[in-house]
């Protein structure tokens, strides 16, 4: 039996599968966050001490840093912008439920931690040859 190694075409399309997930999931909440105003965020960070004008930061992890991972500029920055927003969000919304288990049986910050660990290892693995800095691009 002989090893099997995987492809760069297949590592590279893995790649792009879990960066488009990513950064379309993240996209979205904060599209929401553009037509809902980050009134919410502001609320959570006075209740702490910190200034509410910092709320307007989470449009950089929810808008900006998505739609560079989505076209694959600056992927392992954008990655790290955005696993340090869903810290913030998990130490700020979420402490409580860290935890604990969901009525499913599940992790109650499932999608939070896929979240978190997905752009972590977006962060390690890069964009790859399927984005717009290619496999050994500046922007990557």
């Amino acid at each position: 039996m002989r090893d099997t190694v995987p492809s760069r075409t297949t590592e590279d399309t893995g790649k792009l599968i879990l960066r488009v997930a990513l950064a379309v999931l993240i996209l979205l909440h904060g599209v929401a966050k553009i037509t809902g105003g980050v009134g919410f965020i502001a609320g959570m960070l006075e209740k702490n001490g910190l200034p509410g004008a910092l709320a307007y930061l989470v449009l950089v992890g929810e808008v900006l840093a998505p739609i560079l991972m989505l076209i694959g500029a600056w992927t392992r920055l954008a990655a790290v912008i955005i696993a340090g927003n869903m810290i913030v969000a998990i130490g700020l919304v979420h402490m409580g439920e860290l935890l604990t288990l969901g009525k499913t049986g599940g992790w109650a910050l499932e999608l939070q931690g896929m979240f978190l660990f997905s752009a972590i290892a977006i962060a390690f693995l890069g964009a790859g040859r399927y984005s717009l800095g290619g496999i050994n691009g500046r922007l990557n």
